[in-house]
Protein backbone atom coordinates (compact mmCIF):
# COMPACT_ATOMS: atom_id res chain seq x y z
CA UNK A 1 0.00 0.00 0.00
CA UNK A 2 1.17 3.01 -0.73
CA UNK A 3 1.21 5.95 1.58
CA UNK A 4 -0.53 9.07 0.91
CA UNK A 5 1.46 11.77 -0.98
CA UNK A 6 2.67 14.57 1.85
CA UNK A 7 1.72 18.34 -0.24
CA UNK A 8 4.22 19.68 2.45
CA UNK A 9 7.22 17.43 1.51
CA UNK A 10 10.64 19.56 0.85
CA UNK A 11 10.54 18.17 -2.17
CA UNK A 12 6.99 19.29 -3.20
CA UNK A 13 7.93 22.91 -1.47
CA UNK A 14 11.38 22.88 -3.79
CA UNK A 15 8.98 22.52 -7.15
CA UNK A 16 6.35 25.26 -5.90
CA UNK A 17 9.52 27.84 -5.74
CA UNK A 18 9.03 27.96 -1.70
CA UNK A 19 12.33 26.78 -1.13
CA UNK A 20 15.57 27.98 -2.55
CA UNK A 21 18.00 25.25 -4.87
CA UNK A 22 20.68 24.67 -6.97
CA UNK A 23 19.44 23.68 -10.04
CA UNK A 24 21.32 21.28 -12.50
CA UNK A 25 18.63 20.62 -15.12
CA UNK A 26 15.03 20.80 -15.60
CA UNK A 27 12.74 18.96 -18.53
CA UNK A 28 9.18 19.16 -18.37
CA UNK A 29 8.96 16.27 -16.45
CA UNK A 30 11.64 16.16 -13.65
CA UNK A 31 13.70 18.72 -11.75
CA UNK A 32 17.39 17.55 -10.73
CA UNK A 33 19.49 20.16 -7.76
CA UNK A 34 22.60 19.92 -5.67
CA UNK A 35 22.00 18.49 -2.28
CA UNK A 36 22.22 20.47 0.58
CA UNK A 37 24.12 17.59 2.41
CA UNK A 38 27.05 16.35 -0.40
CA UNK A 39 27.61 12.57 0.80
CA UNK A 40 30.42 12.97 -2.42
CA UNK A 41 31.79 15.65 -4.78
CA UNK A 42 28.92 15.13 -6.85
CA UNK A 43 25.55 14.80 -5.25
CA UNK A 44 22.42 15.65 -7.39
CA UNK A 45 18.88 14.97 -6.54
CA UNK A 46 16.56 14.02 -9.09
CA UNK A 47 13.06 14.67 -8.40
CA UNK A 48 9.75 14.07 -10.49
CA UNK A 49 7.73 16.98 -10.87
CA UNK A 50 4.43 14.47 -10.45
CA UNK A 51 3.29 13.84 -6.79
CA UNK A 52 5.07 10.41 -6.26
CA UNK A 53 5.89 8.90 -2.74
CA UNK A 54 8.14 6.58 -4.62
CA UNK A 55 9.35 4.13 -7.50
CA UNK A 56 6.80 1.65 -6.94
CA UNK A 57 4.41 4.58 -6.65
CA UNK A 58 5.92 6.18 -10.19
CA UNK A 59 6.16 2.95 -11.70
CA UNK A 60 3.13 1.68 -10.99
CA UNK A 61 1.28 5.05 -11.56
CA UNK A 62 3.16 7.19 -13.69
CA UNK A 63 2.50 7.78 -17.72
CA UNK A 64 5.00 6.32 -20.26
CA UNK A 65 6.00 9.98 -20.86
CA UNK A 66 6.89 10.78 -17.22
CA UNK A 67 8.53 7.76 -16.75
CA UNK A 68 10.93 8.77 -20.06
CA UNK A 69 11.58 11.99 -19.11
CA UNK A 70 12.37 11.12 -15.78
CA UNK A 71 15.10 8.86 -16.83
CA UNK A 72 16.30 11.07 -19.57
CA UNK A 73 16.38 13.54 -17.07
CA UNK A 74 18.87 11.23 -15.04
CA UNK A 75 21.14 10.39 -17.49
CA UNK A 76 21.19 14.43 -18.99
CA UNK A 77 22.46 15.15 -15.54
CA UNK A 78 25.33 12.41 -15.64
CA UNK A 79 26.30 13.79 -19.16
CA UNK A 80 26.01 17.44 -17.63
CA UNK A 81 28.52 17.15 -14.83
CA UNK A 82 30.76 15.01 -16.98
CA UNK A 83 29.80 11.62 -14.93
CA UNK A 84 30.01 9.29 -17.96
CA UNK A 85 34.11 8.19 -18.49
CA UNK A 86 34.74 7.62 -15.26
CA UNK A 87 31.48 6.51 -13.71
CA UNK A 88 28.89 7.46 -11.32
CA UNK A 89 26.32 5.53 -8.94
CA UNK A 90 22.16 6.54 -9.19
CA UNK A 91 20.48 5.72 -6.09
CA UNK A 92 17.05 5.51 -5.29
CA UNK A 93 15.61 4.98 -1.56
CA UNK A 94 12.11 3.17 -1.40
CA UNK A 95 10.50 3.23 2.16
CA UNK A 96 11.26 2.36 5.82
CA UNK A 97 13.97 -0.47 5.23
CA UNK A 98 15.47 1.50 2.34
CA UNK A 99 15.94 4.22 4.42
CA UNK A 100 13.86 6.94 2.12
CA UNK A 101 14.13 10.02 3.64
CA UNK A 102 11.61 12.47 2.27
CA UNK A 103 8.45 10.63 0.86
CA UNK A 104 8.65 12.59 -3.28
CA UNK A 105 10.47 9.94 -5.06
CA UNK A 106 13.89 10.86 -5.46
CA UNK A 107 17.29 9.60 -7.24
CA UNK A 108 20.71 10.14 -6.22
CA UNK A 109 23.33 10.55 -8.38
CA UNK A 110 26.94 10.62 -6.89
CA UNK A 111 30.56 11.14 -8.55
CA UNK A 112 33.43 12.98 -9.04
CA UNK A 113 35.46 10.52 -7.19
CA UNK A 114 35.83 6.46 -6.89
CA UNK A 115 32.86 5.31 -4.83
CA UNK A 116 33.00 3.26 -2.04
CA UNK A 117 31.15 -0.49 -1.49
CA UNK A 118 27.38 -0.07 -2.79
CA UNK A 119 26.41 -1.31 0.81
CA UNK A 120 27.85 -2.49 3.88
CA UNK A 121 27.73 -5.92 4.70
CA UNK A 122 24.30 -6.65 6.88
CA UNK A 123 23.87 -10.57 6.83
Amino acid sequence: MVADYDTNNVFAKILRGEIPYSKVYENEYALAFNDIAPLAPVHVLVIPKGQYVSMDDFSAHASTEEISGFMRAVGEVARLLGLIENGYRTVTNIGHYGMQEVPHLHTHVFGGTKLGPMLNKTI
